[in-house]
């Protein structure tokens, strides 16, 4: 294939070229999340010794933050511009995670004024993932050929994991043995960096999708609460929502105690821990390109097919927690770095599933636009994963303080969080078994 079919649009649609640079903000916003809430976290829990509920409640914020993501989505779907979202959007998450490592290396010294630093920082970061995440997928769905949309997010999911693979194995490398200044060094340069990739990767890509719309599918787009109704009132986008909430709850709860547990339980380094947090990611990335090769969530087959990755994904994750439930017991004899792993690569399967629903789903209204849609998704998955985030951290807290044990409060935690992974494949089995013959299950439902 020539560089020229590469990058030619088809009749409808952005070519391979063009998803690729909107893969490349997307990777942007995940290498700058990284820090904030995977870094940030392990830093001001294990070096300055906070409780774990203060990062987890920072995080829970920023994604409190989110829920305005249909407004945002939908601002950008009645002005038809989606760059100066992405842009903006970047910027002040750019800003909010330099402010973090600030307010963070702050607290320990003059708590009140870290704290509230934090607080703004932690609120910036929210706004600026929910504005330039949100209208960079409504880019993707309206620019990009009906039937290239779940392939396009698959790729541009794979990117975003990657983007915060080399993030975490960069910072890692980087900032052992750790200070103060190193952390600020390190931080400075991965955020900039990604700004920078991102502006340049959207310039001038707009007008292009644009082109590429008919704007005159559905007419204008309809009010705030109107495309909100229409959205509730749909069987297939309620049943997508509630199995989004409950996957990525479970998804999250590890997600802020994963370093800390390397930390306590195993004794590794930060740089150590940010490299087992690159570990996971990197199974995920995997598990993302396999499944995206495969084709099963997006290829139109038959619910069952569907229904059994999902599951299957499902149930992998559970024993992957029930193997580091084990290792809360066993300590530096378990392998740590494989059981992790294989969490990984079961989430990122699952997230190819959910991707390819997702974007079947974006264009499907009479009225409502990509933004608005993308959006509400977005909120679902962002108070899951507030929820989870928080609800993990607290609980380990509170279990340390009843057990007296860190392995037994860790054991606890991935345990609870297996059993919801149980509960998301019921889901998926139920969303998937009700489904319109003709929807495909989850994947167009």
């Amino acid at each position: 294939m020539d560089a020229n079919a590469l990058s030619a649009p088809d009749a409808r649609g952005l070519g391979w070229l063009a998803i690729i640079r909107l893969g490349l903000v997307q990777a942007s916003i995940g290498a700058i999340v990284m820090l904030a809430t995977s870094l940030l976290n392990r830093v001001m829990v294990v070096e300055y010794a906070l409780a774990a509920a203060i990062p987890a409640g920072l995080v829970a914020w920023h994604y409190a933050v989110q829920l305005a993501r249909p407004l945002w989505g939908h601002g950008s779907d009645r002005g038809r511009r989606r760059t100066p979202w992405i842009v903006g959007g970047m910027a002040v998450l750019a800003g909010g995670a330099l402010l973090a490592v600030r307010a963070t290396s702050m607290m320990p010294e003059t708590p009140v004024l870290g704290g509230t630093l934090a607080v703004l920082a932690f609120t910036m970061i929210g706004a600026g993932v929910g504005a330039a995440g949100t209208s960079m997928l409504a880019l993707l769905a309206s620019g990009v050929a009906p039937t290239r949309r779940a392939a396009a997010a698959a790729v541009t999911w794979t990117m975003m994991i990657a983007g915060i693979v080399i993030a975490a194995g960069v910072a890692g490398a980087l900032l052992d043995p750790f200070s103060e200044a190193r952390l600020a060094s390190v931080a400075s340069g991965v955020a900039l960096s990604a700004f920078a990739v991102a502006c340049l990767a959207i310039w001038r890509l707009e007008p292009r999708a644009m082109a590429n719309f008919d704007s005159e599918d559905r007419g204008e787009a309809p009010a705030f609460a109107e495309a909100l109704r229409e959205i509730m009132q749909e069987t297939a986008a309620r049943r997508f929502t509630v199995l989004i909430f409950v996957s990525m709850l479970a998804y999250s709860m590890q997600d802020l105690i994963l370093e800390p547990f390397a930390g306590l339980v195993f004794g590794m380094t930060p740089g150590q821990s940010t490299s087992l947090s690159g570990l996971q990611h990197g199974g995920v990335l995997l598990g993302m390109i396999l499944a995206g090769v495969g084709g099963s969530a997006f290829a139109g087959r038959l619910p069952v097919d569907l229904r059994l990755w999902i599951v299957a994904s499902c149930a992998g994750s559970g024993l992957a927690l029930a193997g580091l439930a084990m290792a809360a017991l066993a300590g530096p004899g378990w392998p740590l770095a494989a059981n992790v792993f294989v969490l990984g690569f079961c989430n990122g399967v699952f997230a190819v599933s959910a991707i390819g629903a997702m974007m079947g789903l974006a264009g499907a209204g009479e009225k409502t636009r990509e933004g608005v849609r993308m959006g509400v998704w977005g909120a679902a998955q962002a108070i899951a994963f507030g929820l989870g985030g928080l609800g993990g951290a607290l609980g380990v807290d509170v279990a340390r303080r009843v057990a007296g044990q860190d392995g037994a409060a860790f054991q606890l935690i991935f345990a609870i969080e297996a059993c919801l992974f149980i509960l998301a494949a019921a889901l998926a089995v139920q969303a998937t078994h009700k489904a319109p013959a003709h929807s495909g299950g989850v994947a167009t439902a």
